[in-house]
């Protein structure tokens, strides 16, 4: 299982204010129930298998150019291992665990 992270910047918009479309990209994200998600104020982070992660993300980016945007920037951080089980939850138990 890997964890991405991504963020999404609508580039040529009528505003400054982009929580409308943060609005748009949730209701996106939420279309794919299979993926564990997690919204934060600078980004998204993803829970699931690679292929469908790569999917998710890319079904996101077009939200803004369907909502007029001109131009959108993506960036994408993968946290890929395989040496172990992995997820979200279980990296923030381990620092938790060592604040102890």
């Amino acid at each position: 299982m890997a964890i991405a992270e991504f963020t999404i910047i609508p580039i040529g918009t009528a505003t400054t204010s982009l929580s409308g479309y943060v609005a748009d990209l949730r209701k996106e994200l939420e279309k794919h129930a299979d993926i564990a998600f997690e919204m934060t104020p600078m980004g998204t982070i993803l829970e699931g298998p690679i292929d469908r992660l790569l999917e998710v993300i890319r079904a996101v980016h077009e939200v803004p150019f369907t909502n007029g945007a001109e131009r959108v920037s993506t960036s994408i951080k993968i946290d890929d291992r395989r040496d172990k089980p992995a997820s979200m939850k279980q990296k923030m138990k381990s620092v938790a665990d060592k604040l102890k």
